[in-house]
């Protein structure tokens, strides 16, 4: 569900709404009670809700961070060398 920023014209406040896509915009000021409330054009932040959001859902074993196997694997090729037989300049160590 987005969450949207929106500012008050006629006082400056802010607020953040959690909103339906569908939802009409707020307009009435929860801080001065004017119908001057503008939406904020803004990333929009939003809420997963559910299974299967969260990195607890992918674990395996005793595993902290999926993720982290993604920069293990880079550094471990890093170490290798480019065309696997050490012919190329790349490989060439002086």
């Amino acid at each position: 569900m987005p969450i949207y920023e929106y500012r008050c014209d006629a006082c400056g406040h802010e607020l953040e709404a959690m909103q339906k896509m569908s939802d009409p915009p707020l307009t009435d000021c929860p801080e001065c009670g004017e119908g001057a409330l503008r939406k904020l054009v803004s990333a929009a932040g939003f809420r997963l809700k559910g299974s299967g959001w969260y990195e607890t859902d992918f674990k395996s074993g005793n595993r902290r961070n999926i993720a982290g196997d993604k920069q293990e694997k880079a550094e471990k090729k890093t170490s290798e060398p480019a065309c696997g037989a050490g012919a190329c300049p790349a490989c060439a160590t002086d």
